[in-house]
């Protein structure tokens, strides 16, 4: 099976959910003994091309042009589309990221293909891929084939794969070909105006290493800079459960669950979080999780890989208070 990746960067910066879907396609070759291509996209991105192609892949397609310096919808699909017509792959993978949510529908309609979309695993059984989504807020889980011929697209959601398992080259260097691709201006029809994150002041969460998350437990919003001041000592940001930021007590791009961001950082800090599926589903891909909660039968205690029964009220001060010890030391 011949896998097309298609990466994910903004101003020569990488989206690290890319790696995450790398590490998928990796996993998806090793079963399908197939091989693995890498598209890194943009202008003057040469340096990622070069950067990405140390890991464990057969080649990688830089594809650069002018009108690819900013994303557009149009531009992008246009330009994927002329690879993947050349390049010829069985299987399309993209990280299932806002941006990939904006185009690859587009993309696969042009193809004339259909899409799986938000897959969190993979199977391979008896040679063929089964792909697996959640349904109904993360209560269960549906196996989606393909069918029809080649090419299929999909994409994994964040957090679904972790990227520190992508694999490098044992020696050496995947080679890096240029492809040019055909776009003209009167195509893109939208003006790319400034990053919605940087105009809206929103919060990419997926990116944090250290995630402090608060629930129902923390009781009122004026106990919420306790928590702030505890994200800072670890360095880390600041989320919530959805009754949190319906209330309005922290804004709605900080909330994690299926209705928000899910993420895997290195370290879930949940405080005062009862664990309902629809949170735990945004966050039960983390590293380590640490929960703090007054009920002993909380449901987040097990998906906990540490537990606290106790008073967060308690609890959070103290760990502030040995925090800034070790800070002045």
């Amino acid at each position: 099976m011949k896998i097309l990746l298609i990466t994910e960067q903004r101003e020569g910066k990488w989206n690290k959910v890319s790696f995450e879907t790398l590490a998928a396609a990796q996993q998806i070759v090793q079963h399908t003994k197939g091989s693995l291509t890498a598209v890194v996209l943009g202008k003057g991105v040469a340096p990622l091309a070069d950067e990405i192609a140390a890991f464990q892949l057969d080649e990688v397609l830089l594809v650069e042009h002018d009108l690819l310096d900013k994303y557009t919808p149009d531009g992008f699909s246009l330009a994927l589309r002329q690879v993947i017509e050349s390049a010829k792959p069985d299987l399309v993978l993209f990280p299932h990221t806002y941006q990939v949510r904006d185009f690859a529908p587009k993309l696969a309609a042009s193809l004339g293909k259909g899409m799986i979309g938000d897959c969190i695993h993979y199977r391979y059984e008896n040679g063929k891929l089964i792909f697996v989504r959640q349904m109904f807020q993360g209560r269960t889980n549906a196996d989606v084939v393909f069918t029809g011929d080649a090419p299929w697209i999909a994409t994994f959601q964040a957090s679904a794969f972790r990227a520190d398992l992508a694999t490098k080259h044992a020696s050496g260097k995947a080679p890096v070909k240029p492809v040019s691709v055909d776009l003209k201006p009167e195509q893109i029809r939208t003006k790319p105006l400034e990053l919605f994150r940087e105009a809206k002041q929103a919060v990419d969460l997926t990116q944090a290493p250290i995630l402090i998350s608060i629930g129902r437990g923390i009781k009122a919003p004026e106990n919420i800079p306790m928590v702030e001041k505890l994200a800072k000592l670890l360095g880390g940001e600041i989320c919530a459960s959805r009754p949190i930021c319906d209330e309005g007590w922290l804004p709605m791009d900080r909330q994690i669950g299926s209705s928000g961001q899910t993420v895997a950082p290195k370290l879930y800090f949940a405080l005062g979080i009862s664990g309902a599926i629809q949170h735990v589903v945004g966050m039960k891909g983390s590293r380590t999780i640490a929960a703090v909660n007054k009920d002993q039968n909380a449901p987040i205690f097990e998906v906990a890989d540490y537990g606290i029964v106790g008073d967060l009220f308690e609890i959070v001060p103290a760990l502030i208070e040995e925090l800034e010890k070790t800070a002045h030391n």
